[in-house]
């Protein structure tokens, strides 16, 4: 295999059907060596299986996998069924406590690592405002950037206690969205000095302390000057992210199947733009032909392109340095056992009593929250 074929598969983190291999995804995986896998509650029957599936998802790549899973709590809870439900993040802030949010860190991490994973997509920096709480609910924390950062700050420092990966999320900030970017793209029309104090205050707070950055498909056209999403735009992933904030961790967008990006281009096209904006990795999070088609797409457009070539060599790099560096990789977790399984499933229950005991002891906070 060529170095191109390598590095293009070092910027792709692709999903796949099914609880076990298929020969297809078998196939996928020893072609395109992508950098990392990411499983949802389709892929997750029990926790043997999924440690297994993860090991055997490795034993076809050549190179350390991350091994993703969104785990943030409450709505976004991917072993809720295997382990036990995990608090949301607004439960946990609405405690006052940040031992109590570097602990939701913890307890998650220690959930993800049982089980194999070592990257967690999470926490979400978007401000709690109203215009998106309809979307986003529980997943947020507050209106504001600071108590944002404070909760986030803590909760990335439990998972690194359990060797588990970070990533902030949807940059620069969804937290004036109306719209799912799922289904369709967010377009937010907020001026620059607003989303400068607010929504891009927790990224330039926490650069130095996550490992990755997730790129929203949202566009922000007061600013930017155009109705291209985020994840797509120079102007936001390599001018502001990189070199406005100096963020030097690991760039992805979010899943290129959602409909807030094909509404501007075939996600081949998208594959080819992100990388070209300034993104690290793409995830392609479902259909296999997709991830094979749009491996294809990155190779094509490197050969045919000297710069876009040197993008990726540039792009492969930097995930190859993380992963050299990241003790997260290394050592993964033994299976876990029913007695591990029923071990964090007890302490999963008995952290939850604890956040709800201190919720239950700020009523005057949640009534003026929630007021």
């Amino acid at each position: 295999m060529s170095d191109l074929h390598l590095q293009v598969g070092q910027t792709i983190i692709m999903g796949f059907e099914g609880t076990t291999i298929s020969s297809n995804v078998e196939s996928l995986l020893d072609t395109i060596q992508p950098a990392g896998v990411i499983l949802f509650a389709r892929n997750i029957e029990s926790a043997d299986q999924t440690h297994r599936l993860l090991g055997d998802c490795q034993d076809l790549v050549e190179t350390p996998l991350f091994t993703c899973v969104d785990m943030e709590g409450g709505t976004v809870d991917r072993l809720r069924d295997v382990v036990a439900p995990a608090p949301s993040a607004q439960e946990v802030f609405e405690t006052g406590s940040l031992q109590l949010a570097r602990e939701h860190g913890r307890m998650i991490g220690k959930e993800c690592r049982a089980l194999g994973f070592n990257t967690d997509f999470a926490p979400v920096l978007d401000l709690g405002f109203e215009n998106s709480n309809r979307v986003m609910g529980t997943r947020t924390v507050s209106p504001s950037a600071h108590e944002t950062t404070e909760y986030a700050r803590a909760f990335i420092s439990g998972l690194k206690k359990e060797r588990v990966l970070s990533c902030g999320k949807h940059f620069p900030g969804l937290g004036e969205a109306d719209l799912d970017s799922h289904h369709k793209m967010p377009i937010i029309r907020k001026d620059w000095k607003s989303l400068w104090k607010q929504d891009l205050a927790p990224y330039r707070e926490l650069r130095g302390e996550l490992d990755f950055v997730m790129v929203a498909h949202a566009a922000y056209p007061n600013i930017a000057g155009d109705e291209v999403p985020a994840s797509l735009s120079p102007k936001w992933i390599h001018d502001m992210l990189r070199e406005v904030l100096g963020y030097d961790g690991l760039i992805v967008s979010d899943d290129l199947e959602m409909g807030g990006v094909l509404a501007s281009l075939p996600i081949e096209q998208a594959a080819v733009q992100t990388l070209r904006a300034g993104a690290d990795v793409f995830l392609v999070c479902r259909n296999e032909d997709k991830v094979r088609s749009c491996y294809e797409a990155v190779v094509r457009e490197a050969e045919r392109d000297a710069a876009f070539a040197k993008q990726i060599e540039a792009a492969a790099e930097r995930v190859r340095k993380t992963k050299k560096k990241s003790r997260e990789l290394r050592h993964p977790a033994m299976v876990p056992t029913q007695f591990d399984v029923d071990q964090l499933r007890t302490e999963m229950a008995e952290f939850s009593n604890d956040v709800q005991r201190a919720r239950n002891k700020r009523p005057s906070l949640l009534a003026v929250a929630h007021g």
